[in-house]
């Protein structure tokens, strides 16, 4: 029973990430979205499944390795999208 509630809340969790990741692969627009926080989320995604993994629990590994999967999707398309920005020139000294 407790498997199955864990992978109840696993399921809608990750869900949640498939419009967002839909959505930009779609319109390639990442204007909206935060690099820095799409970045530290990936990486607690990350330690999120190596604790699954340790910890042999398969809710905890099957959700966040799809939802790292989508979520590194977002990241590398924000990433890309912010190094292809040209930045804005400096003011002249006067």
């Amino acid at each position: 029973m407790t498997d199955m509630i864990g992978l109840f809340a696993a399921v809608l969790t990750t869900i949640s990430f498939l419009p967002q990741t839909l959505l930009v692969l779609r319109t390639g627009k990442t204007d909206g979205i935060s690099l820095c926080m799409y970045a530290l989320f990936t990486t607690g995604v990350a330690g999120w499944l190596a604790y699954g993994v340790l910890v042999g629990a398969l809710p905890i590994i099957l959700a966040n390795a799809i939802t790292l999967a989508l979520a590194t999707t977002i990241l590398t398309l924000k990433v890309r999208a912010v190094l292809e920005t040209p930045s804005a020139p400096l003011p002249a000294s006067t």
